[in-house]
């Protein structure tokens, strides 16, 4: 087995500061998007993901005339790509390359969002690998 298999997505995975309840207006979403620097954002119920907004999403609907009642709810992803921490990585790639999907939720045991994996951070962690930093 390479050495690449063996490493976990935990090492990788970034943080969630910022995250959207189903019910959020669609320009409070965007706007938070936009003010973060974040593409992506996770929408929860409690702790528990239930969906996810890309700014890819988004701006799919920049030519559509009035917004303003649309809610998180209305466009998002549901039933988000997640995998649980302690996953391996090349799992995890190999799921987001088969969807042809941006990120991965990463999970605590019980179901909780512990943070996200995008493509930057498997671009870092390849970076890494091949110069043997792991």
């Amino acid at each position: 087995m390479s050495k690449a298999l063996k490493i976990t997505i935990d090492e990788y995975v970034s943080p969630v500061s910022v995250t959207a309840s189903e019910d959020m207006l669609l320009s409070d979403v965007s706007k938070l998007m936009r003010e973060h620097g974040f593409r992506h954002i996770p929408i929860l119920k409690g702790q528990k993901p239930i969906g996810i907004i890309s700014d890819r999403d988004i701006s799919l609907l920049d030519s559509l005339e009035d917004l303003s009642d649309l809610t998180a709810a209305d466009i998002m992803v549901k039933n988000p790509y997640c995998a649980y921490s302690g996953t391996s990585i090349s799992e995890v790639a190999f799921e987001m390359s088969s969807r042809k999907i941006g990120s991965a939720l990463i999970l605590t045991s019980e179901g909780d969002l512990d943070g996200i994996f995008t493509s930057i951070d498997g671009l870092n962690a390849l970076i890494e690998i091949v110069r043997g930093d792991v």
